[in-house]
């Protein structure tokens, strides 16, 4: 067993529905095999438990393993494509690259980074849009395995409008797609998704051999775009017969599901909202792909009243990076931005969208997303440099949640010092 010492914040109790942030400075978790088995202060456990091996994590915070329920593996080297809406951006920007995967090289030298990525960001569960060609996802799988990352992942299928080399045909789709399942659904900490790129460059026959394939494959999951820009939100309407909103182009096809997460959703109507909740589906909100592509501000109270579950989600190609902190603080200010009708979210919430709503959200509150015992020690270590104004704000914090509070303000991947899953370090620490 191992007895990790620091300052443990989690919000295992929902701060949308009365809970609140838990914190124990001075605190300690005693780890068996990946599992938490007790929680309380330092000085009881390690009197507890004298002979068991002690991991210091004091002198900053530590936080749950962040969960990332949207990002695009094949983006990570076009980040900061500015200046384009949606549509453009992808026909200029996205799409030009992601066809540079049909190359196995490349497509490994991208796994690698992206991968890097998300693990020094203090990511350890992420909903990962795949790449188009099936070798590439193969890859993506196998790397993500090597690393220990809990990752749910797989085959990006489209039919229409987007360029030639990124086009499948159903049949194809659904058989590559059963294809990776067998091979990793289940395999550690793997799981397969289907993930048709959006109704918009999907025929209906596509989405029905989705359907399928998510049938074929029992406990796999599914993801894709949704309400994300205005112009794409219309052509959707025009592209699907008796479609009076773009979730009808999923719903239609039995693709709204308690295992479906549907990324952006900015333009919501009441009665997609009213069926996301009904359905149990998750909605993965992404604040800096929003704000740089202009695509609106995510209707966060209409959401949390209508019932339906939100997670963040960092996008990666159409957002600025794949911290979780620089998504909650943009979270954050398109709900101040909102006045009357945004939601006004403390360090808490912020704390739960990247953590345990994420893990609601992608079915895994069971094992990860707080530090309760019986789960998964799954942490990112919050260590800024010594006097930098991020060390220096938690140092003189009036507790642990104004220290949370500077932490989303400020933090960055460089303040991430170790990053955990299942009990042990991934990724690279410092």
């Amino acid at each position: 067993m191992t007895l990790f010492l620091g300052t443990f914040l989690d919000t295992p109790e929902d701060p949308f529905a009365g809970g609140s942030l838990r914190s124990v400075e001075n605190g300690a978790l005693l780890v068996r095999e990946g599992t938490i088995v007790r929680r309380g202060t330092a000085q009881a456990l390690r009197s507890a438990h004298p002979d068991e091996e002690i991991v210091d994590l004091s002198g900053g915070l530590v936080l749950p393993g962040f969960v990332d329920t949207h990002v695009h593996f094949p983006q990570v080297r076009m980040i900061g494509a500015l200046g384009m809406p949606l549509l453009d951006w992808l026909e200029h920007s996205a799409l030009p690259e992601e066809a540079r995967l049909a190359d196995t090289d490349y497509a490994g030298e991208v796994a690698d980074e992206f991968l890097s990525g998300l693990t020094s960001a203090g990511t350890t569960t992420a909903l990962v849009f795949g790449a188009h060609f099936p070798a590439a996802v193969d890859l993506l799988f196998t790397r993500a395995a090597e690393i220990g990352l809990r990752m749910t992942s797989g085959l990006v299928v489209s039919d229409r409008i987007l360029r030639p080399d990124l086009l499948t045909a159903p049949q194809t789709a659904y058989d590559d797609g059963l294809a990776l399942a067998k091979r990793w659904h289940g395999v550690g900490r793997n799981r397969y998704a289907v993930i048709p790129r959006f109704s918009l460059s999907c025929t209906e026959d596509l989405l029905d051999s989705c359907a399928a394939l998510l049938d074929a494959v029992e406990g796999s999951w599914f993801t894709s775009h949704i309400n994300e820009n205005l112009a794409e939100v219309a052509t959707v309407c025009d592209l699907f017969d008796q479609c009076d909103n773009y979730l009808a182009s999923y719903h239609r096809h039995g693709l709204v599901r308690s295992h479906s997460v549907f990324a952006h959703n900015v333009h919501a109507t009441p009665g997609e909202l009213e069926i996301l909740a009904q359905q149990g589906a998750g909605v993965a909100h992404c604040p800096t792909s929003n704000s740089a592509l202009g695509s609106g501000l995510f209707p966060l109270r209409e959401h949390v009243e209508h019932g339906v579950q939100v997670a963040l989600g960092s996008d990666v190609g159409a957002g600025t990076g794949f911290s979780l902190f620089k998504e909650g603080l943009q979270a954050y200010f398109m709900q101040q931005l909102l006045g009357e009708r945004g939601l006004s979210l403390s360090p808490a919430h912020l704390l739960h969208l990247a953590t345990a709503a994420g893990a609601r959200v992608l079915g895994l509150a069971d094992e990860v997303g707080d530090f309760s015992e019986g789960k998964q020690f799954d942490a990112l270590w919050l260590r800024p440099g010594a006097g930098t104004p991020l060390d220096i704000g938690v140092r003189h914090a009036d507790g642990p949640g104004e220290a949370l509070g500077k932490a989303f303000a400020m933090g960055t991947t460089a303040d991430v010092a170790r990053v955990y899953v299942a009990g042990h370090p991934i990724g690279s620490s410092r």
